[in-house]
């Protein structure tokens, strides 16, 4: 058995994004003292899904009574406000417009309203004078209100979490790419692209694009494979236009929520994103194409039955990539003022979509645990908002982890309450 001063840390949590170090805040906050340390391989932290995406927080609305999404997101919200109030982050409660554009969306809208006062959201229902009350260019049959839905700068809370953590004593190192993870019956250590090695009780994986990649590092069959979808955005040349959040109904087949409109909180409104297959983990570009990730995705069986399943939903999105003045159509069905001049290309975002090898798009967040370890496998939209509650979950399956090799942590054994 190794002696507590040969591990280099307690918790060892790989990604630097919002949910692994909402993890790592939560360690340091549910069990003080607790030795934490957190790799990211980029040289600074929310450099992919949580620094690019809409900056929307999510009411939970879409999300299946019960589900891990549902609970988090509704309760994430409201954590995720007080914590940019607390800590003086830019945010805003606008509420957003779910809007009818066509009479087959009319029954999938009216199953939201009773999702929503499932959820015990403030859900408004709206005809068309009362849509262009709260946004006058938006226009449709019927949409829905909800009251809780808004805005932040999630880099900035990511940020946030991360002088927290080291305010605390945690270490958060930067430019440390995992390349090796050896688990042994002491815990789990780890190797870094610069051959440094990291020795840890219990190791934690939240490594987003990557996430599946670490699991299997860790001799662990994570059971789906990340397939990265592309969002692409434009950035609205008119934001007059629009007041807060615009939204279509979406599909719900698929966990993308449509082309939607979004004011975030620098004044600024975006359009979008589309839904399209990125070539490469970190594909923000169309022209980027990493040949080994490619065909890692092309070998998982799942993929494969994606596309058989779905070729059309995917051939419009396509198409609404490849075309900006099919992009514009999409918006036009919600903003019909919107001509193709007023959409100026803004970057894209990739989201980490976990996928069954029978096909299945991973619809909930999937957490697994396994010996000394935890592995965050699927956490797209909404983990963000849903980001507090998510570190806290993760958090205390570490801390178990850890218990059971006979560690203690050192607020317990100092007597404070945990």
């Amino acid at each position: 058995m190794m002696t507590h001063a040969a591990y280099d840390c307690d918790v060892l949590v790989i990604g630097g994004g919002i949910v692994g170090l909402s993890t790592a805040y939560a360690l340091t906050r549910t069990a003080p003292g607790t030795r934490v340390t957190v790799l990211e391989k980029e040289w600074g932290p929310a450099r992919h899904q949580t620094g690019r995406n809409s900056g929307v927080i999510h009411s939970g609305i879409y999300y299946a009574p019960g589900s891990l999404k549902a609970r988090y997101a509704v309760r994430g919200a409201a954590e995720l406000v007080d914590f940019c109030v607390e800590h003086g982050i830019d945010h805003a409660v606008t509420g957003k417009l779910i809007v009818a554009t066509g009479r087959a969306e009319l029954p999938r809208l009216h199953a939201l309203v009773q999702r929503g006062r499932a959820h015990g959201l403030p859900v408004r229902e709206l005809g068309p004078a009362q849509i262009t009350e709260y946004e006058p260019h938006a226009r449709g049959l019927a949409a829905i209100r909800v009251g809780t839905t808004g805005v932040c700068d999630f880099t900035a809370v990511a940020v946030r979490f991360a002088s927290e953590v080291t305010v605390s004593g945690g270490q958060i190192r930067y430019g440390a790419e995992v390349v090796a993870v050896d688990r042994r019956p002491w815990g789990v250590a780890v190797r870094t692209a610069d051959g440094q090695v990291v020795r840890a009780r219990v190791l934690v994986n939240c490594a987003g694009l990557h996430s599946d990649r670490v699991a299997l590092l860790a001799g662990d069959e994570p059971g789906a494979r990340i397939v990265p979808f592309r969002g692409e955005y434009y950035e609205l040349a008119r934001p007059e236009l629009v007041r807060g959040l615009v939204y279509p109904v979406p599909d719900p087949a698929f966990p993308f929520l449509g082309v939607h409109l979004t004011r975030g909180v620098d004044g600024s409104v975006h359009v979008g994103p589309n839904a399209v297959p990125a070539l490469a983990r970190e594909g923000y570009d169309r022209t980027v194409v990493r040949p080994g990730e490619l065909a890692a995705t092309l070998a998982w069986p799942g993929s494969w039955r994606i596309a058989r399943r779905h070729w059309r939903y995917g051939a419009g999105e396509m198409h609404r990539s490849l075309s900006k003045s099919a992009f514009t159509r999409a918006v036009r069905r919600l903003l019909p003022e919107v001509t193709e001049a007023d959409l100026r290309p803004s970057p894209a975002g990739v989201r980490a979509q976990a996928v069954l090898r029978d096909g299945t798009l991973v619809d909930d967040f999937l957490i697994r645990d396994a010996p000394h370890t935890v592995h965050v496998l699927n956490a797209p939209s909404p983990a963000a908002t849903a980001s507090l509650p998510i570190g806290r979950e993760v958090a205390r399956r570490a801390l178990l982890r850890a218990r059971a090799t006979g560690w203690t942590p050192p607020a317990v054994e100092s007597g404070h309450c945990v």
